[in-house]
């Protein structure tokens, strides 16, 4: 919008000035000889008094050109690139006929205008036209007469496309004062009007460029009243000014910058003006301050490489990894001749990107509302002479420290403080907050940044009655914080409460409100508080009148002119000074007012008032914006290149093996990104639809989880069935069988090994394509199984289709040559086969052994594909793995079973076998039935789904913290009967019924009860219900509790209970339970395969003793030696290693054997960069070698000590200090093959939603850690390797970090498993999603998902995998489980009561555990340890006290009121920023929130306070923040799991730990893989 005002004025002076007479001078133009033709023979440069005659001849106003060097090369239009829409424009083909359509009167070289055009490269793609320098460019756009006809409708243009090329450029427009830009032809020169929208990007930047310099030639011009003596500072003073109401210009951005930047372009283009005007009275190139200018800008362009270098910033932030030992950061040019060219070429293409970079997003959706904006010049005599600010060494952008860019909304941004601050414009002038407007305004032009020290916010503000030395609340001007510069200030607000006065603004990185200025900026800041404060004054004046619309304008002036000199509101005696005062400042006072929540207020006579008199002093009126956008730019802060910023950690990039660095290397640097245009569409359509992912901690509507299972499982059908082939143009004819016939299919159709097809041989395990309907799809692959001829004689082939990469969950970061068989099949016919391809079925030697070898031979794979490519040849593909996305797993290929020509397909025996498990099977002869793959008998122990009983009350409000309260287990009953109704034999889960006896549980009589009891403990009841087979959800068992094992694990994933009584549901009593009630006949199975097993070839007990003892050995012996990397406090080894334990001794007690040898986890060797976290993994595993130290550099000492340095990419500082380690650390590293087992998590917080810091350059290198530990994984080569992240892993960076994982450990060779699962159906107290990914060699057997054990309220966890279709590891358990959720009273409700900041770290228990989980987290233990607290203020600690102790309890439910603190000043006891923001955030439920004893804790985070993310905190009965030992518990570590370090540091360990129970899960279903490998080899 703006650009075409400009070049609507540059159309009129050419109209009214600019055409009619000849120039002054001749342009000096570098062109190519026109005569030539462009796709024969190279150009020869036309002689100087060639150019001058050309050029004399055109009637252009005044210009120089400064372009040369050009090239040949022929033109093809892009269609994408040069598509215009402009219905009243005829297309021509010929520039010719186009410029002759259009002429006018003229007798020399043709001129024309020139509309919704683009300058173009040969292929279509958009250019700058300063790209002229490098290459060739064309144009395509509308041809206009020159003079512009009065009737613009029937104005006639003509489209033409791809013409010219062009031969020179130019600027002029000098004298009359507005840039205009011509471009020559052969055949005419062009007046360019106005570019087409979508070229508006590479344009503005060139027309801003010529903009400055007709701005500085009118300033230095004498013929235009300019003064050429003027210094280099003055000069850019005058631009800047004269440029700063441009709307092309990006705001936010330093024009005085700019200028400097492109110094070097002026400087040339006004010299040029010293040979193209004759009558020039002056010598541009002889001026002082040209050269000056010049000069500024060579050393602005050091100094901008100089910052970038120390601070190790880069432009292009996308991931470059070059193969190589080192990591080479310095552009190195082109050698001799070439390198000006290129050097060009870079510089244009880096002006292009950080112009891009600047420029805003538009406001789609203006809200009709102004707002009505203070001039500057009005306010200036209440503000201090003008001043700059004064920086200091410390200061850090932003972005290093401030939230996610990533948020959707303001109101999601994080809030802190800002101490010691100062504002300043974009020229470091000190600059008042009241020039920027209070809300987002569109086409501002002001931009304002600031400074300050950044520390947590804790709610207090400003008195109104203290003076404003005194005013901050911390009272301090040396604040322990961080000292940051920020980006630009989008908007600022005023809140005020009783005696409080709260001043904050926004930038799109996060909220700050403001403590105590610095002293620097101190008076610019005293205008506002005391506007501030004239606005409380006056809404109070008005809310004491009965009749706040009976207040004029004029009544309010003059009851404030009343005030008395000591009130804080004072401003003058005068009515008129005080009129002066409220108008000039209006806009701080009008948006108090506007926003008050009084009607009667916001609509009196005194705010219309006010708006007329703003509008009549001529302040401007600006859109307010209806949404506001939050934008991840640059930070233009002009602190940013006053000195290198580095982060306070020492970041370190990754170390990776020359693989690990190829895969994601040629990622980057291959993968081309979308079109900006394209993009920038799609992201405004995804904000309008406005669909955001829950919280991390947000409620969820448990009503819908059921409808999302069902539409999740019709996606999946829909998704992955195969594609159905269409007819070719083969004939019957064509095709024919080659070979005899070699046996038949089941259904007794012929089978064939092979057969003729148009000649060509297809047979049996070959692949080939299908035709499809749709031109715009890839033709499927399909490998053959069988051939067979049908009954109608039909020659057919039954195939499984192979998908390529891409269209999978790997998506683009799959290998264009790698598709992966499915288990879609069906039957074609052979005249649907379009022609086979070439897939090779690839399996490589497995072990660290054969990783070089594999490496060449990929190698000369992808050599030779590449030359394949070149030639023109077809694409050759391989297969490895079988995609199998309902499982979300990537499996070995099974070539066991494909394409054996036998009529037998393995997909559709898988098929049949799910469809069987599916289907009700009776078996009334043994009074059972099989139902979902499981067999049902009478008397077995079943669960019923809860809701086939009478469903209880859920309609109660649930938060955060309490969000399990009223969910149901399953039901336990026995089987009494089958019932099979008369009237049908089919058998139908709905209609076929089942007598069962119900069992109650303790939770079903009172919570009370469940507290105290047992979590696996069931009532025997006499209640016999007849329910539906469908509501069966599986098979458990019930036995009396001294035949359950003992063991000290706070989790249970075995389906066993026990029953002690008998519940009367009636009576509500309870009795013991009847001596002739049997339960199990499990137990008794078990009972007799052991006394078998005992008796078999064994003569005596002590040989069953000895041969337990044997399994016992080798149970130790052959667990799997583990590198815990990343590790933390060690909750993830914790988890493993008790996984492994307790499945031993679980079976050795039920069947009195030991479990075959694979067991579960030993860790051996440790990682951990952070010295508390390693420290107090060695605490608690003291048998594990430590190395507290950077992965990176283990990675290289690793290698190096191997041999394998070669291999391996580190950076200098990597290898020096791998140098620098210990020999005796050194050789107690892991070498390859001794490490069966890697697991970690890469350092979450760069991908995590709970994280306000994840902008940070330490995040970003942490995130680059995923390749650190990918390259462990590649260069052990262990047996099984398992990631843990958070859930945002599988979306961060539009999930291509996630995919890029993914395809990195399937091109390794291992088969690959995802998904996300949430550890409170896993026994804890807690919600906390995580993303997993398991990886087992293609020798082992993959790990499947562990099956949730708890109600809890949370959907399905869904993985996009591609188009429509999700994937779910495990079913949301919010409609049932085994077991009942666990609670925050079962977690910590037999703890000691201890106080605000309790710092005793070891003490008695005092009290008995109570709860099955107190009992098991506790074990042994004597002491309770690390029963800890942080110490709030005293401010928080009184809000704290005055939070009701109850469920749900948190901010909402203080009393408005003041409370007078220690030192004398009275506060609000509600927090400043929650009642005005409330409605935006959902009430903010939880801040300041109690947990409820019967729901459970949110998820645990490294730093708990009241105001944070996770403000639910307090602990529900005391009045402080939850302990180190509360939040352990709620993670899962036992009692006697020890931390080290401070109470951050230990929270810190704790928040960053996998909860040791989900590790456990974990644990025990690589110990079912094991076992199930082994029995396999067994048989």
């Amino acid at each position: 919008m703006g650009s075409a005002i400009v070049l609507n004025d540059s159309e009129e002076n050419n109209k009214n000035s600019g055409i009619a007479e000849m120039p002054r001078g001749r342009p000096r133009v570098n062109k190519t000889d026109s005569n030539s033709d462009a796709n024969t023979k190279p150009k020869q440069k036309r002689s100087r008094s060639e150019v001058e005659k050309a050029s004399s001849s055109r009637k252009m106003p005044k210009r120089a050109a400064a372009c040369s060097d050009f090239r040949d090369k022929s033109i093809r239009l892009s269609e994408k690139a040069s598509v215009v829409e402009n219905k009243r424009d005829i297309v021509v083909e010929d520039e010719i006929a186009a410029v002759n359509l259009t002429a006018g009167q003229e007798d020399s070289r043709p001129n024309r205008r020139l509309t919704e055009f683009i300058f173009h490269d040969a292929n279509g793609e958009p250019k700058s036209v300063e790209m002229l320098e490098v290459d060739n460019l064309f144009i395509t756009g509308v041809i206009l007469p020159l003079e512009a006809s009065s009737e613009k409708a029937k104005e006639k243009g003509y489209r033409c496309e791809g013409f010219g090329r062009i031969e020179s450029w130019a600027i002029s427009g000098y004298d009359e004062g507005s840039p205009v830009i011509w471009v020559s032809t052969d055949v005419a020169d062009y007046d360019c009007v106005k570019p087409a929208s979508n070229y508006k990007n590479f344009y503005n930047l060139f027309f801003e460029k010529a903009r400055a310099c007709v701005e500085v030639y009118k300033i230095l011009s004498r013929t235009c009243g300019g003064n050429p003596d003027l210094t280099v500072d003055e000069l850019l003073a005058r631009v800047v000014r004269s440029m700063s109401d441009s709307k092309r210009f990006p705001h936010g951005t330093s024009i005085k910058d700019f200028i400097i930047s492109h110094g070097e372009f002026i400087y040339n283009q006004l010299i040029g003006l010293d040979e193209t005007s004759k009558k020039n009275d002056q010598i541009f190139e002889d001026l002082p301050v040209l050269a000056a200018l010049r000069d500024e800008n060579n050393k602005h362009a050091s100094n901008v490489t100089a910052a970038a270098s120390a601070s190790g910033s880069v432009m292009n932030t996308g991931l470059k990894i070059c193969e190589g030992e080192k990591v080479n950061l310095s552009s190195s040019s082109a050698c001799g001749a070439d390198e000006d060219e290129d050097m060009k070429l870079a510089r244009l293409l880096q002006e292009e990107e950080n112009w891009r970079s600047m420029k805003p997003k538009r406001n789609r959706q203006p809200s009709n509302k102004f707002y009505v904006k203070i001039n500057e010049d009005e306010i200036a005599n209440d503000y201090p002479l003008p001043a700059y600010y004064k920086p200091t060494t410390e200061e850090a952008d932003e972005y290093i420290f401030s939230s996610d860019a990533d948020m959707v909304t303001s109101d999601e941004l994080p809030r802190s403080m800002l101490h010691n601050w100062s504002l300043y414009n974009s020229d470091s002038r000190l600059i008042s907050l009241e020039l920027l407007p209070m809300k987002p305004c569109a086409d501002i032009d002001v931009t304002i940044f600031g400074s300050g020290v950044m520390t947590t916010d804790d709610g207090s503000g400003f008195c109104l009655d203290a003076d404003t030395s005194e005013s901050s609340s911390s009272g301090a001007q040396n604040v322990d914080g961080l000292p940051i510069y920020l980006s630009a200030i989008k908007e600022w607000m005023v809140e005020f409460g009783s005696s409080m006065i709260f001043i904050s603004f926004r930038t799109d990185m996060a909220w700050y409100r403001l403590g105590k200025p610095s002293e620097q900026y101190a008076p610019w800041y005293e205008p506002v508080l005391k506007t501030a404060r004239l606005a409380v004054a006056i809404i109070t004046l008005l809310k004491d009148q009965a009749r706040a619309s009976r207040l004029s304008f004029t009544d309010v002036i003059k009851r404030v002119s009343e005030f008395n000199q000591n009130h804080p509101a004072y401003i003058s005696s005068n009515p008129s000074a005080v009129e002066r005062y409220v108008v000039v400042h209006g806009q701080i006072i009008l948006q108090q007012l506007t926003e008050f929540p009084d009607e009667t207020i916001r609509k009196c006579a005194f705010v219309t008032g006010l708006c007329v008199k703003m509008e009549e002093r001529h302040h401007t009126k600006w859109l307010v914006k209806k949404k506001v956008e939050l934008k991840k730019e640059v930070n233009l802060n002009p602190r940013a290149v006053m000195e290198p910023v580095v982060s306070k950690r020492k970041a370190m990039p990754a170390t990776t093996t020359k693989f690990v660095n190829r895969i994601w290397g040629e990622f980057y640097s291959n993968y081309l990104p979308e079109d900006p245009k394209e993009a920038e569409s799609r992201e405004l359509k995804e904000d309008d639809e406005g669909e955001e992912e829950h919280e991390e901690n947000g409620e969820e509507d448990l009503e819908e989880v059921k409808h999302e299972q069902m539409e999740n499982n019709d996606k999946k059908q829909k998704y992955h069935s195969a594609t159905k082939p269409i007819k070719s143009p083969h004939s019957f004819k064509d095709i024919k069988w080659d070979g005899e016939l070699i046996g038949k299919t089941g259904s007794g159709d012929s089978l064939y090994k092979q057969a003729i097809v148009c000649g060509n041989l297809v047979a049996v395990g070959d692949s080939v394509l299908l035709g499809t309907a749709d031109s715009d799809q890839l033709p499927p692959i399909y490998h053959i199984e069988y051939m067979f001829e049908s009954s109608d004689a039909r020659k057919m082939v039954h195939g499984r289709l192979m998908q390529r990469g891409s269209q999978t969950v790997l998506a683009n970061t799959a290998d264009e040559r790698e598709v992966f068989l499915t288990n879609d099949c069906l039957d074609f016919e052979l005249l649907d086969v379009k022609e086979t391809v070439v897939v090779e079925i690839r399996s490589m030697p497995w072990g660290h052994q054969h990783r070089k070898e594999n490496a060449y031979k990929d190698k000369v794979d992808r050599e030779k594909s590449e030359a394949r490519k070149i030639k023109g040849l077809p694409m050759e593909y391989y297969c490895k793995n079988l995609y199998w996305p309902e499982r979300g797993a990537f499996f070995r290929l099974p070539t066991e079973t494909m394409g054996l020509g036998s009529g037998v397909c393995h997909s559709c025996k898988i098929k049949e076998t799910e469809s069987e498990k599916e289907a009700l099977k009776l078996d009334l002869r043994r009074n059972g039935f099989t139902y979902k793959g499981t067999e049902y008998r009478v008397r077995d122990f079943v669960y019923l789904s809860p809701d086939h009983f009478a469903a209880e009350d859920r309609s109660q409000e649930t938060f955060k913290g309490g969000r399990n309260v009223g969910l149901k287990a399953y039901v336990v009953c026995q089987l009494l009967e089958i019932e099979v109704p008369k009237t049908s034999r089919q058998a139908c889960p709905k209609s076929n019924t089942v007598k069962v006896q119900r069992f109650y549980r303790p939770e079903d009589i009172s919570a009370e009860k469940a507290y105290c009891s047992d979590i696996r403990e069931v009532y025997y009841s006499e209640q016999i219900l007849t329910v539906p087979i469908i509501g069966i959800e599986g098979k458990c068992d019930v036995r009396k509790k001294h035949d359950l094992p003992s063991t000290d694990s706070p989790v249970t994933f075995e389906h066993v209970f026990f029953c002690e009584h008998l519940y009367d549901p009636d009576k509500g009593a309870i009795k013991q339970l009847p001596a002739n009630i049997k339960l199990s006949l499990l137990k008794e199975r078990a009972v007799n395969d052991a006394a078998k097993r005992k008796t078999k070839g064994k003569g005596k007990e002590g040989d069953v003793d000895a041969e337990i003892a044997k399994e016992t050995d080798a149970f130790q012996k052959k667990r799997l030696a583990t590198l815990d990397i990343f590790a933390g406090c060690g909750g993830l080894s914790d988890g493993l290693e008790r996984a492994g334990v307790f499945l031993f001794s679980f079976f050795l007690f039920f069947f009195g054997w030991a479990v075959s040898s694979g067991s579960v986890s030993l860790t051996k060797w440790a990682i951990e960069y952070e010295e508390p976290a390693g420290q107090a993994f060695k605490l608690n595993h003291p048998e594990t070698l430590m190395f507290i130290n950077n992965c990176n550099v283990i990675l290289r000492a690793i290698m190096s000590a191997c041999g394998d340095v070669d291999d391996c990419i580190s950076t200098p500082e990597a290898a020096e200090l791998a140098e620098k380690l210990d020999e005796k650390d050194i050789n107690n590293l892991p070498r390859p093959g001794q490490v069966d087992f890697i697991n970690g998590g890469p350092p979450c917080q760069g991908f995590s939603g709970m994280n306000r810091f994840n902008q940070s350059t330490w995040s970003k290198v942490q995130c680059e850690m995923i390749l650190a530990f990918l390259s462990f994984a590649e260069y052990f080569r262990p047996r099984f390797f398992l990631l843990e992240n958070v859930r945002n892993f599988v979306s961060f960076n539009k999930g291509q970090t996630f995919r890029l994982t993914l395809a990195s450990l399937l091109q390794m060779g291992y088969q690959v498993r995802f998904g996300i699962l949430e550890a409170g159906t896993y026994g804890v107290s807690q919600s906390r999603k995580r993303a997993f990914i398991w990886a087992a060699s293609p020798e082992e057997q993959l790990p499947e998902w562990p099956e949730p054990m708890h109600v809890f309220a949370s959907p399905e966890l869904k993985i996009k995998l591609a188009e429509d279709a999700h994937y779910a590891a495990v079913q949301s358990t919010a409609n049932g489980a085994p077991f009942r959720a666990i609670t925050v009273r079962d977690t910590i409700g037999d703890l000691p009561a201890v106080g605000n900041g309790a710092s005793i770290t070891t003490m008695e228990y005092k009290d008995e555990p109570v709860s099955w989980f107190q009992k098991k987290i506790r074990g042994d233990t004597l002491a309770l340890t690390d029963h800890i607290s942080k110490e709030m203020n005293e401010l928080n600690t009184i809000r704290c006290q005055r939070i009701p102790k109850r469920p749900g309890a948190d901010w909402r439910d203080l009393p408005d009121e003041k409370v007078r603190l220690s030192s004398g000043q009275m506060v609000d006891l509600i927090p400043w920023c929650l009642p005005n923001t409330a409605k935006r955030h959902n009430q903010w439920k939880g801040l300041f929130g109690r947990l409820d004893w019967e729901g459970n804790f949110p998820t645990s985070i490294t730093d708990p306070q009241p105001m944070g993310k996770v403000g639910m905190c307090f602990h529900p009965d005391q009045d402080r923040i939850i302990t180190v030992r509360e939040c352990a518990r709620s993670q899962g570590f036992p009692d006697d799991y020890k931390f080290a370090g401070n109470i951050q540091h230990k929270h810190r360990q704790i928040g960053n730990a996998v909860p040791p129970p989900l590790a456990f899960a974990l644990g025990a279903k690589l110990k079912e893989a094991l076992e199930a490998k082994q029995s396999t080899q067994r048989e």
